[in-house]
């Protein structure tokens, strides 16, 4: 069957209808709401009386959601369209915002995080393609750029949201959320208003699950890049899960806004550090990328050292410069190697090892934070992801991840 052009596929009236920078919007407003929670979780803990250790594990749960999302019903949107599982994402997310609102302790809060790893499971695929689908062909890269933004951007702005709203707004633990679901209806409407590309679309077609799967010819480029982002990842899930405890419990600042800006600043610099692998060939920019993200892990480690927090912010700057840097060559590299039959598998493999790096390092900080104390296990941790990222960008300095030849 011939391949329908994006162009094609919106029909006659497309002109008239939302283009990429909306399907963008929708997609920011959808993984705003995954990042939502992480100011709060100090006064989650006040609140109920749990230990770091829980929070990393509510934490993780998310996590967990995106990765079962990614293998049971990562190609879905392929079948049955792209608005009715951008729908199902928003949907999803407004649940989520409700688990919050009930405040119904513990069990509320896991079930929380679930449903925020199912939207974004979701949205991580559908809304990537939506907004590159909704672009003219000369529009490709711009496009390419506003998913990456949309993306990373989203999930920066969730911890300023909150962190603002409960630092200067009444109702510290309702608001934000409160705030989210008014955005998420404002989503829905631009999705109603958004043309579907995928002809013949079948909004009732069931999920078929893919599972792992990473053809051999791009196994010698799949194991170094899945490092790197497993590495790149396990720093998103610090800043997101346990920096605001460092910011106020190590570093002596208690300004929800501080910690959310704090977390904004990784997302803000992973987003310009995606921006840069265009002008960089991936063979420079995956190496290159890891050795900028140790400078940054060494940066974080420092401030909990000496405990100074504009080393915090310094390290979360180089750190998600080079982390976004690594991640998008790592991408590109593995969908390169990848035959055309196997893509979508082999990069869905690939996005389940990143959110594995997001999740399990952290639930390890939070282990050791039970023995060793916060700071301490902070340093453990990055001293670890600092020796995985400098191995892999050594490795890759010798042996560059290029796709073999046909």
């Amino acid at each position: 069957m011939t391949r329908t052009s994006p162009r094609t596929r919106r029909g006659p009236h497309h002109g008239r209808r939302p283009g990429h920078p909306a399907a963008a919007v929708v997609f920011a407003i959808g993984m705003a709401g995954t990042t939502l929670p992480t100011p709060l979780y100090g006064l989650y803990r006040e609140e109920l009386g749990f230990s770091e250790l829980m929070v990393t594990l509510v934490f993780a749960t998310y996590a967990v959601g995106v990765i079962v999302t990614l293998l049971v019903a990562g190609n879905h949107s392929d079948q049955a369209g792209r608005r009715p599982v951008l729908l199902c994402a928003l949907g999803l997310a407004a649940v989520s915002a409700v688990c919050f609102l009930c405040e119904g302790g513990l069990p509320f809060l896991f079930a929380g995080r679930l449903l925020s790893g199912f939207s974004a499971g979701l949205l991580s695929g559908a809304g990537t393609v939506t907004v590159l689908e909704l672009a003219r062909p000369e529009q490709r890269s711009r496009a390419g750029f506003a998913a990456t933004a949309a993306n990373m951007g989203g999930l920066g702005c969730g911890p300023l949201l909150a962190g603002l709203l409960a630092q200067y707004a009444p109702l510290p633990l309702s608001l934000p959320f409160l705030a989210h679901l008014v955005l998420l209806v404002v989503a829905c409407v631009i999705v109603l208003l958004l043309p579907e590309t995928v002809p013949g679309a079948r909004a009732r077609v069931r999920p078929r699950p893919q599972g792992l799967y990473v053809p051999a010819r791009a196994r010698g480029v799949f194991a170094p890049s899945a490092l790197a982002a497993f590495a790149g990842f396990s720093l998103l899930g610090l800043f997101t899960a346990v920096a605001p405890s460092f910011v106020s419990q190590t570093l002596g600042t208690a300004n929800l806004a501080v910690s959310g800006l704090v977390v904004f600043s990784v997302f803000l610099a992973s987003t310009a550090g995606q921006s840069l692998t265009g002008r960089v060939p991936v063979a420079t920019a995956l190496p290159l990328g890891c050795l900028v993200l140790v400078a940054g892990l060494l940066l974080v480690g420092s401030s909990l050292w000496f405990r100074a927090l504009p080393l915090l912010v310094l390290g979360a700057v180089c750190g998600g410069l080079g982390q976004g840097l690594a991640f998008r060559a790592a991408l590109t590299a593995v969908g390169d190697a990848a035959p055309p039959a196997h893509r979508a598998a082999t990069v869905s493999s690939f996005f389940v090892v990143a959110y594995t790096g997001i999740s399990l390092p952290v639930v390890g900080v939070g282990a050791l934070t039970m023995w060793l104390g916060l700071r301490t296990a902070g340093l453990v941790f990055t001293a670890c992801v600092t020796l995985l990222a400098a191995a892999t960008g050594l490795r890759l300095l010798r042996r560059p991840a290029t796709a073999p030849p046909n």
